[in-house]
């Protein structure tokens, strides 16, 4: 077996595809975002950040810095072990209680990722649950997939958003049978948003539980960043809310909210819990400060909506083929993962914007794009300088444009 072969023939089979995937090293530069630095071998540049999930730029915020140097100079670095062996911190418990009133649930439970949050909770559920059967939306994120696979449970995937499919297969279940439906809120890819309400009402009707990843949407819909399910009035009617740290409130980290005996079940049993080692106290207060101050400020969310909605009418104008969606996401498709790195190599390169192509499996193959993510923090000159170099590569490259 030529195992470096086997390897090497993979990568080029991704390279062939036009999915090779490559990192920008690059260093944000604090207080001036979405400015960074850009490290190509010995030289420094810099650019302008047109895809970080950094949605508000809750990274950059003093009282969030302010907070994590405090903890560091209080608790030092790191956590000093898992959440069993002394790695709960009090941090740790202020920002789930933080979190559970977020969502008005009784309990919350922190884990190191969303990715995390997801394959530990759903994989936990269905051991749980004698004989559960996992309904899952067909668009769900890598990690709600592989939380369901990790069961080990029978699952059924419905078409997506589609209610009418899914009450055909939950018709197929006897009351009694366990059943969770797994879907999402905002969908991070096209940013359509799922009719909540009509599938919790359809959980009620064939008796099962909900599992709602809401974590494109924690911190930037609702009064307080309680998700679209609080914006939507309805965050009483979903069981479980799974949200992430990293998007909105800028730091990292996952949670699920939900009633308190279904947190203590997943604390006991879930091994990606369990095993791993918690969350430094650093980043939990800047968490948690963020979380704070989230609930009660508005500017942020406002701002930032105005600036997708006017990236999207700019781009539009343009002639520029934008996924219309009803969120704050900004896709502008391209359809072919070859080309689609060609651009975004070229906006790196020649214009210092840097914007990371979306290729298989990802999305799609066919539906190849840039996924730009405009916040509080990109000015009207950024926009102008974004839809030039679009407006250029699009016509060099001879890239389909609106219809």
């Amino acid at each position: 077996m030529d195992y470096n072969r086997t390897f090497d023939d993979a990568l080029d089979a991704l390279r062939q595809e036009g999915r090779y995937r490559e990192f920008a090293d690059i260093r944000r530069k604090r207080g001036q975002f979405p400015a960074a630095n850009f490290f190509s071998g010995d030289a420094v540049g810099d650019i302008k950040v047109w895809c970080s999930n950094d949605y508000l730029s809750m990274g950059q915020n003093p009282k969030v810095i302010a907070a994590m140097h405090e903890a560091i100079d209080c608790a030092g670095a790191g956590s000093g072990g898992t959440r069993n062996i002394s790695g709960t911190t009090h941090y740790h418990v202020e920002l789930e209680n933080e979190l559970a009133d977020l969502h008005g649930k009784e309990a919350a439970l922190l884990f190191t990722s969303g990715y995390v949050s997801n394959d530990a909770s759903l994989s936990t559920l269905v051991r749980l649950l004698p004989e559960c059967v996992i309904f899952s939306d067909e668009m769900n994120h890598a990690s709600m997939i592989a939380g369901i696979r990790h069961g080990g449970g029978p699952k059924r995937i419905w078409k997506h958003n589609d209610l009418e499919h899914l009450e055909k297969l939950l018709k197929e279940y006897d009351l009694d049978t366990p059943k969770v439906i797994a879907f999402e809120s905002v969908y991070s890819m096209d940013g359509d948003i799922s009719p909540i309400e009509e599938i919790c009402d359809l959980a009620k009707k064939y008796n099962a539980l909900t599992f709602l990843d809401e974590v494109h949407a924690v911190g930037l819909y609702g009064a307080r960043g309680g998700g679209i399910s609080e914006r939507e009035g309805i965050a009483d009617k979903v069981d479980i809310i799974e949200g992430t740290l990293a998007k909105g409130y800028g730091l990292m980290g996952g949670y699920i909210a939900t009633n308190a005996n279904i947190v203590d079940a997943i604390r006991s049993y879930a091994s990606g819990f369990i095993f791993t080692t918690s969350l430094s106290p650093a980043i939990v207060a800047g968490a948690l400060t963020s979380v704070r101050h989230l609930k009660t400020s508005q500017a942020e969310r406002i701002l930032h909506q105005e600036r997708a909605r006017t990236l999207k009418a700019r781009l539009t104008e343009a002639g520029l083929p934008v996924l219309e969606n009803p969120s704050h996401i900004v896709p502008v498709m391209v359809s072919d993962p070859v080309l689609c790195k060609q651009l975004t190599d070229a906006l790196m390169d020649r214009f210092s914007i840097y914007v990371q192509p979306i290729n298989y499996p990802t999305v799609p193959r066919g539906t190849e794009r840039i996924r730009l993510t405009p916040g509080p923090a990109h000015s009207d000159a950024d926009m102008d300088e974004l839809l030039n170099a679009l407006n250029m590569l699009w016509g060099e490259m001879d890239l389909k444009r609106a219809a």
